[in-house]
């Protein structure tokens, strides 16, 4: 078709829309989110997928920004340049695409990274990090490789938060715990340890577990324990740690960031105790 009669079709009020060069909508109505990545892979060309916050949503992961750009992946050697909505990263170290409802994205670990080395904010860096992992979508050692072995640009914020969660963290709460756990000087803790009393009977899964003195410490928020099944819950589990005669310490997620001298003053004095009681006869196992 000759270029000026498409030039006209995609005119205010024409029959077409222009999405991306030499990519043409045919119809004038805005594109919807599966056009705009149908788009931008059509704009790589062969071998393109998609990565970051448009692949991780089709992976069903949810705690993300919401999505704007579609950013795709293309080989190094191919002459593609970013335009629109479209940003065209070339890469060397091009991974294999999984397809999600017809459309090639990268693997949950490199589109996860992908999208966090674009966002600034710690605390959202580290929330997309921990559901990757919690979710199983992929695992911490695998987020750790991928990072020591791509792009150095933007991985400082990834890598500070994934430290946590290489620890054991699965949420921005334990991340925060473990930081403050390291300030309160204390000993080393496991983190989502499995516990069982003498008789093999599982008690808990605290968020973190010292094992040579029986000690748990849980972050408790109102959310998830505050009412219905949750404070039912947490007060069972509570009962469950006395009958066993664990020691343990609860605090809210708020107190770690606005109060954290206070809870480490908490800590070192529940550690303490935990210490001068002789230890009860319970086990762990991740």
């Amino acid at each position: 078709m000759p270029r000026s009669s498409i030039y006209r079709r995609c005119l205010p009020g024409g029959p077409w829309r222009r999405l991306l060069p030499g990519i043409i909508l045919l119809h004038p109505t805005e594109p919807t989110d599966e056009q705009r990545m149908q788009a931008a892979l059509l704009r790589g060309g062969g071998a393109a997928m998609i990565t970051g916050l448009w692949a991780l949503r089709k992976h069903g992961l949810r705690e993300l920004p919401e999505p704007d750009d579609v950013h795709v992946l293309v080989p190094d050697e191919r002459e593609i340049t970013s335009s629109g909505f479209a940003v065209v990263e070339r890469t060397t170290r091009l991974p294999d695409p999984i397809t999600r409802d017809g459309l090639l994205v990268a693997p949950v670990h490199r589109a996860v990274l992908d999208a966090t080395r674009r966002i600034r904010d710690f605390d959202t860096v580290q929330t997309m990090l921990a559901e990757a992992v919690q979710r199983k979508r992929c695992s911490a050692e695998r987020l750790d490789k991928e990072l020591r072995l791509g792009s150095q640009r933007g991985s400082a914020i990834p890598r500070r938060a994934l430290q946590a969660i290489l620890a054991g963290a699965e949420s921005v709460a334990e991340a925060d715990a473990w930081e403050v756990w390291k300030l309160a000087g204390l000993p080393p803790a496991e983190w989502n340890i499995r516990v069982f009393d003498e008789h093999g009977n599982f008690i808990a899964k605290p968020d973190a577990w010292c094992d040579d003195i029986a000690f748990a410490w849980e972050i408790d928020s109102r959310r998830w324990h505050g009412e219905g099944d949750g404070y039912s819950n947490t007060l069972a589990r509570n009962a469950r740690y006395t009958a066993a005669g664990i020691a343990f310490l609860q605090t809210m997620p708020i107190q770690l960031r606005t109060e954290p001298d206070r809870v480490i003053n908490d800590l070192r004095a529940a550690y303490a105790a935990a210490q001068r009681r002789p230890r009860p006869p319970v086990t762990s196992r991740p």
